[in-house]
């Protein structure tokens, strides 16, 4: 895709050369060390521990501060991927450039994307950590990892669609926060709901529930499908709005 690699790269430079992706990083790794040892520490005060509810599977099925981290950190990768080109006037460069919508929009997408998955990079000593204090299921981590990446991915998405409707980051960064958190809201619906249609729909978009299953190595490929489903529409929407700015 003609231009993809070029945008990808200006734009890891914008976010590495400015004090938001440090600040992002350093925030982020304080809460999960915190939230990390937290969990160790009680889990090493628990009189008994089964099978499923080792530190791995605690800190990644059953910690609310993964999920909180997920709802502040996407929306604040993202949200200037747009609406600061727009403010500051700089979008103009890229409408006049030869490439097209789809790669503007693909190569900021992977750049945010690459971003947060080196912030996620370094937990991963966490678990190297505790391999020294008995026996790790490699494959329980992998699937962990994967669903990090996976629903980080679709509120990433959603986030640089709505970067792309405003031209306030602030505005750009509750206006996703408030789409993630209503996501994850209806996926408590799990707990509340009568069996039956919004029951099923629910545990099918539930954060919790997904997590939770892939902490015990569990891969459901309907959920991994909803995923791919809130990557892939809302980049095709925010391909479409960047493209109404160069006829517009």
């Amino acid at each position: 895709m003609s231009g993809l690699f070029p945008i990808f790269r200006r734009e890891m430079l914008s976010l590495w050369v400015t004090p938001l992706a440090w600040v992002l990083v350093t925030v982020f790794l304080l809460l999960q060390g915190i939230s990390y040892a937290l969990v160790v520490r009680h889990l090493a005060a628990a009189p008994a521990v089964s099978v499923d509810a080792g530190p791995v599977q605690a800190y990644f099925g059953q910690s609310v501060f993964l999920i909180i981290s997920l709802l502040l950190l996407c929306p604040g990768l993202t949200m200037r991927v747009f609406a600061e080109e727009r403010r500051s006037g700089t979008i103009e460069s890229l409408l006049t450039a030869p490439v097209t919508p789809a790669a503007v929009v693909l190569g900021k997408y992977l750049a945010v994307l690459v971003t947060y998955a080196l912030m996620w990079a370094p937990t991963v000593l966490y678990v190297v950590i505790l391999r020294n204090t008995g026996g790790i299921d490699w494959h329980v981590v992998g699937t962990c990892y994967l669903g990090v990446l996976a629903i980080g991915a679709g509120y990433l998405a959603l986030g640089v669609l709505m970067s792309s409707l405003t031209r306030s980051q602030l505005v750009a960064f509750l206006l996703t926060v408030a789409i993630e958190f209503g996501l994850f809201i209806f996926g408590i619906g799990e707990y509340i709901f009568d069996p039956g249609f919004w029951l099923d729909l629910s545990t099918h978009v539930s954060v919790f529930s997904q997590m939770d299953e892939l902490s015990k190595g569990i891969v459901d490929l309907r959920r991994l499908t909803f995923d791919g489903s809130l990557i892939a529409l809302p980049l095709f929407v925010t391909a479409r709005v960047v493209d109404s700015w160069r006829w517009g």
